[in-house]
Order: C-alpha cells, then sequence, then structure tokens
C-alpha cells in the first residue's frame, strides 16, 4: 500500500484546494470518496470470487475421492458377496431339501390382511341433509366467532 502520513495529505489537500478552488473541491472529494468506495467494493467481490472458486475446487477433489472410496467399497462387498455365495452353494449342495426346515424357508409367507376393515371404503358416513336437521356443526369455528355470531343484538338507542 501507499504510505500517507498525515503531511502528505496536507500537501495533497493544499494543492487540490489550489488547482481545483474551494467552490468545487466538496463535489469533487465526494466523486473521488464514491469512487474509491466502489474501487474497494470490485476488489472485495473479486476476493470473494477467488476464494469460492478455490473451495469449489476443493469439494470437487472431496467429492472425487468419496466417489472413489465408494467405488472400492462397493467392488469388495460385490467380491466378498460373490465368495459367500460361492461358498453358500457349496455348503449347501449335498442338501436334497426333503428336511421340514428346508420347506419352511422356502415357502412364502402369506400377506398380512387386516380382518374387517377396508380403507378405501368410507364407513358410517352420515348424508349432509341430516347433518342439517340434527344441527350437527359440519364447518369449525374458533370460539371468538361463536361468541359473536350467537351475541344477541344490541337495539339502538331510541
Amino acid at each position: 500500500m501507499i504510505d500517507l502520513g498525515i503531511s502528505k495529505l496536507a500537501l495533497i489537500g493544499a494543492v487540490a484546494l489550489i488547482v481545483i478552488g474551494p467552490e468545487k473541491l466538496p463535489r469533487v472529494a465526494r466523486t473521488v470518496g464514491a469512487l474509491l468506495g466502489k474501487a474497494q467494493r470490485y476488489v472485495a467481490d473479486v476476493k470473494a470470487e477467488v476464494n469460492r472458486s478455490m473451495d469449489l475446487e476443493e469439494l470437487k477433489k472431496m467429492k472425487d475421492s468419496v466417489e472413489s472410496a465408494a467405488r472400492d467399497v462397493e467392488s469388495s462387498v460385490q467380491t466378498s458377496a460373490s465368495d459367500f455365495e460361492k461358498s453358500w452353494s457349496e455348503a449347501t449342495a449335498g442338501l436334497d431339501g426333503t428336511g421340514s426346515n428346508f420347506d419352511a424357508l422356502t415357502t412364502p409367507m402369506p400377506e398380512y390382511r387386516h380382518p374387517k376393515k377396508n380403507f378405501r371404503l368410507k364407513q358410517k358416513a352420515v348424508p349432509q341433509w341430516y347433518k342439517a336437521r340434527a344441527g350437527v356443526r359440519t364447518r369449525t369455528q374458533s370460539g371468538a366467532a361463536r361468541v359473536a355470531r350467537f351475541r344477541p343484538r344490541s337495539r339502538p338507542v331510541q
């Protein structure tokens, strides 16, 4: 950065006062301040973008490493599963399947069905005309709305 001390700032201010003049100096100072603020915001945006891109690259590297680890685990699981299937087939090769335990393992279990309810049919449906005649509420109301509905009307003062 440029090292600006108080003496250098005072010298720059004095030269600007002489060159620009006292009438235009405040407007020029505001313009310079606004431009300096825009430049600082631009530099901060560029820094943030660079940091985001660096973080994105790190995340991509991490993603690649996690994917490769997942592929390794998947291949090891597949090889162990194929080894297990081979050993299982070798172990069960001598069985002829006549035992009762073998039949119990191979027969499928029946699907569970609830004994009395069919949820697709609406049971105990009350017709709307019956609800209206019996005075059953079909729409909910808050307590305040119910009080306001049944509050006796005040008579106009005569």
